[in-house]
């Protein structure tokens, strides 16, 4: 591998890590930066690596100007059995990110220029700061002031979190002037912010037979609930085939609560505007307000392209386990649904799921095969019926990870990809099942992949 516009390696943590994270920020497509690989992307490794996360982190959160938190994360990866810092940028909307040492000048500005971070000129740091998004929701004070965080306390408590007296002031849910913003408003126990999930007879929105009403509370515990909602219509479909039974949902269940968690996410709420939920009789549509943030295509959105609209929203998001990393919600889609159920609207993006009506399933039977994630029919021999079997991104990535060490265990994947164990073992399952992968000599054996099915893959 060698460094791109979006990839910087760096031998060890040295002063010029805030420089490259400046650059990434301001870039178009944010980038990644690997600590532990030389020039040449070799491995030589790093020691005390959760150390020197808390350190990277802290550096970041402290020596960067606007706040960066939300818009990064850090983790372990194992590449040729040596332990290296991955660290991943998204593009912020706050540009010109800068040293907070050096202030909003040349010195402390930075933009990503082919493999390199080069300073910023006077012009474009006045263009970027024109341009920066000033009604941002960290800046608009709350309606009320009296607000209290007891339902969200309780979900930072539930997965072992300690939050102090400076809660407010941590998970930016404070101005810069210590009162209360639209962040606290939104994740307070008691807002005035509606959440409806309505249902319709037909395929319009003539007969109303459901109106839904989700919100006036902490927006964690809305999605929540917007979630076990659909999760009760997304029933389960029997049907006798000549064959035998199948069994089959009217959406997948990943990808619904993955486009439900995203309306939230990056939803734009300074317009008092907030997400709809809509069943018929033949899909389900799932509209946000606010059409791509400045600066990312549809090309970029499509390809897992972080620019959260809402970085606070998007940290509280996170480290209640709500998204797995930035970036994730929309290849985790297109893994079950094509790119033709996203629809932008100017000032809207709709997600629009019809319902699984088990022809795949039927067909299945009927060859003999079974379904694959993206819904092909593959027969029993692993060969292709329907379409060719194409792996996702996670995928390639979990066996490139094995193919640089064949005896990671499913807690070192689960940490180098920063994905819990249940999702690393069903991609898994899903690997061998296709025949890309099988297991040598039981539980203490090794992985071994099959090259030749990659590359023909």
């Amino acid at each position: 591998m060698t460094e791109t516009n979006r990839i910087e390696y760096k031998r060890e943590l040295s002063e010029g890590l805030e420089r490259e994270v400046v650059s990434f920020l301001n870039y178009r497509k944010g980038g990644t930066i690997y600590l532990g690989l030389d020039q040449s992307g070799e491995s030589v490794g790093m020691m005390d690596v959760d150390q020197k996360q808390l350190i990277v982190k802290d550096r970041i959160k402290n020596n960067i100007r606007p706040s960066a938190l939300g818009l990064f994360d850090i983790i372990t990866e194992r590449i040729s059995d040596k332990n290296v810092i991955k660290i991943t940028i998204a593009s912020g909307l706050e540009k010109p990110y800068y040293l907070k040492k050096y202030g909003m000048s040349e010195k402390g500005c930075y933009l990503r220029l082919g493999s390199s971070a080069e300073p910023m000129s006077s012009k474009i740091i006045d263009e970027l700061y024109a341009k920066r998004t000033r009604n941002t929701l960290s800046k608009i004070v709350a309606p009320r002031q009296d607000l209290k965080f007891s339902d969200l306390l309780i979900y930072y408590n539930e997965l072992g979190y300690t939050l102090r007296h400076t809660m407010k002031k941590n998970l930016g849910l404070e101005t810069e002037d210590a009162k209360l913003n639209y962040v606290g408003y939104l994740l307070s126990d008691k807002n005035h912010v509606t959440i409806k999930v309505a249902k319709y007879k037909g395929t319009n929105r003539v007969d109303l037979t459901e109106n839904n009403e989700f919100g006036n509370q902490c927006l964690v515990k809305a999605v929540k609930q917007v979630i076990d909602k659909l999760n009760v219509e997304n029933i389960t479909i029997n049907k006798i085939t000549y064959k035998e039974r199948i069994e089959y949902n009217l959406w997948h269940s990943i990808a619904l609560r993955e486009a439900v968690i995203n309306a939230f996410v990056h939803n734009d709420y300074t317009n008092e505007l907030t997400p709809k939920f809509e069943i018929f009789s033949d899909r389900i549509e799932i509209t946000s307000a606010g059409s791509l943030p400045n600066g990312l295509s549809r090309e970029g959105f499509f390809d897992g392209v972080s620019a959260p609209r809402n970085k606070e929203l998007m940290r509280v998001f996170k480290d209640l386990e709500l998204v797995e990393y930035l970036g994730s919600g929309i290849p985790r889609i297109l893994e079950y649904y094509d790119k033709k159920c996203f629809v932008f609207l100017d000032h809207f993006l709709r997600i629009v799921f019809y319902k699984n009506n088990g022809d795949k399933e039927i067909a299945s039977i009927e060859k003999g095969g079974v379904i694959d994630e993206k819904g092909g029919v593959i027969d029993e021999k692993g060969g292709v019926i329907d379409e060719n079997i194409k792996l996702t991104v996670r995928q390639r990535d979990l066996l490139n990870h094995i193919q640089r060490n064949n005896r990671l265990t499913y807690i070192e994947l689960s940490k180098m990809m920063g994905i819990n164990q249940s999702a690393i073992g069903k991609h898994i399952n899903f690997l061998k099942q296709k025949g890309f992968l099988v297991r040598e000599k039981g539980t203490r054996g090794f992985w071994k992949v099959k090259k030749e099915v990659i590359s023909n893959s």
